[in-house]
């Protein structure tokens, strides 16, 4: 996810997770692949999730934004959003992730943004719409998550 620093979770959350001990930005990232790529939360909460990703570094051969790359961005998003939305007592794991690819990307960042499309106690749907920077949408995505109870110790 690169920088942790950025990102903007609401109170409540950070205080939940808080009281368990956990850090919170660490837990809510793509992990190393998402540093590898430039993945970076910027805005967190089960209602809408953003983060950027730079188009440099993820192309395809033909320097376009690989469709790839797109992927790991919605999932990371989608992901975000379902852990948040399961609390504390869940974990979320992507068991569907669709993506059209509506224009291609040869420079700058894009950025995506994931919505709740259904939130219910075991599954929960987000929609992410990635765009770059003249805000043209470069890529629709749909992710389901499995709410699954966090393992006990």
């Amino acid at each position: 996810m690169g920088e942790h620093s950025s990102v903007k979770f609401p109170q409540e959350i950070i205080d939940e997770y808080a009281a368990l001990g956990v850090d919170l930005p660490a837990l809510f990232s793509a992990g190393d692949l998402g540093t590898r790529m430039g993945v970076q939360i910027k805005e967190a909460s089960a209602d809408r999730v953003v983060g950027t990703m730079p188009v440099e570094g993820n192309t395809q051969p033909y320097g376009l934004l690989h469709g790839g790359a797109s992927a790991v961005l919605a999932e990371t998003l989608g992901s975000v959003g379902s852990m948040l939305h399961g609390g504390s007592t869940k974990i979320a794991v992507g068991v569907d992730l669709n993506c059209t690819h509506h224009r291609g990307a040869r420079s700058g960042l894009v950025t995506g943004v994931a919505t709740p499309v259904h939130r219910g106690r075991s599954t929960a749907t987000y929609e992410i719409v990635i765009t770059d920077e003249q805000d043209r949408r470069v890529c629709s995505a749909r992710l389901t998550c499995l709410l699954k109870d966090m393992p006990t110790s």
